[in-house]
């Protein structure tokens, strides 16, 4: 009779170990719950729409996205550091246009006839003078 009720005590205990692992079981699933056919903003805000099957099914999608989320914010970074170096090399090109057209204005205030003989006459060192006599026409006869 000792063994019957040791036996009786090791089968209560067990099923009492059976039945707290099954309702341990009911209350925690690893499997998530299928999706609702209506999609609602509690739903959204709640984070329901992000279970693990969900996320599973469109996880290339996802990946595809970040990568094109990541290469559009990229492209357009470097659209804006080429639009500054364009603005800068403008700036650059104006003030080159600028300084070309300055110093061309002095070579032609310098290389003119009056500017030279006002020069000519100043350094009193120079044999040059400006001619009374206009410049004579030679007519070449052709063979």
């Amino acid at each position: 009779m000792a063994e019957d009720t040791k036996f009786r005590a090791e089968k209560e205990e067990v099923e009492s170990k059976a039945s707290a692992l099954e309702m341990l079981k009911n209350s925690v699933s690893e499997e998530d719950s299928k999706p609702t056919a209506q999609l609602s903003l509690k739903m959204i805000l709640g984070g329901d729409i992000l279970n693990a099957q969900f996320v599973r099914r469109q996880l290339w999608l996802i990946v595809i996205v970040v990568v094109f989320v990541i290469i559009y914010v990229a492209s357009r970074y470097q659209c804006q550091q080429d639009m500054i170096k364009i603005a800068n090399m403008e700036l650059e090109l104006k003030d080159a246009k600028y300084r070309a057209l300055s110093i061309s204005s002095k070579l032609t205030e310098r290389s003119r006839e009056s500017h030279v003989l006002k020069l000519l006459k100043e350094n009193n060192d120079s044999l040059l003078k400006a001619s009374d006599q206009p410049p004579y026409i030679i007519n070449v006869p052709k063979k």
